[in-house]
């Protein structure tokens, strides 16, 4: 089973929804790890836009970046800028990405206009995510 590692600076709504849609949608080809670089608490807006999409993301905890240094992880991908520049270097990742994804929590507007921001962001993580599992697919999985 190939292992992936998921950093963000803070929120949980990126990585846990990346971790929701990977888990979805490869079963168990790969072990998930979701880290942050200051844990906070699950926006619950990003778990209602998960549960339209079919994915209950409400039993994920939060796990500190430095809980991530004691594994070894076959690829790491960054969801935000500050999640880039923050974490540590994984050298012996077979692949690192970064996604610089908004984080929809500091979005301004009505309650429906955040909301519409927490889906667009849903949106392109998913996108992202079956575009690392289409690319990953046919590679040798070492880890």
């Amino acid at each position: 089973m190939a292992s992936l590692l998921y950093t963000r600076h803070s929120r949980l709504a990126g990585r846990t929804r990346a971790e929701g849609f990977l888990r979805t949608l490869t079963g168990d080809r790969f072990d998930v790890v979701g880290a942050s670089v200051e844990a906070s608490a699950l926006d619950p807006l990003a778990g209602d836009v998960m549960k339209e999409a079919g994915i209950d993301i409400s039993g994920q905890k939060p796990k500190s970046i430095a809980y991530s240094l004691k594994q070894r992880f076959g690829h790491v991908i960054a969801i935000c800028d500050t999640a880039k520049e923050r974490s540590p270097i994984f050298p012996f990742a077979l692949g690192v990405l970064h996604w610089n994804i908004v984080d929809p929590h500091f979005s301004a507007g009505l309650p429906e206009q955040k909301t519409e921001v927490f889906r667009q962001v849903r949106d392109e993580i998913k996108d992202k995510v079956k575009q690392f599992v289409a690319d990953t697919t046919d590679r040798p999985r070492y880890f």
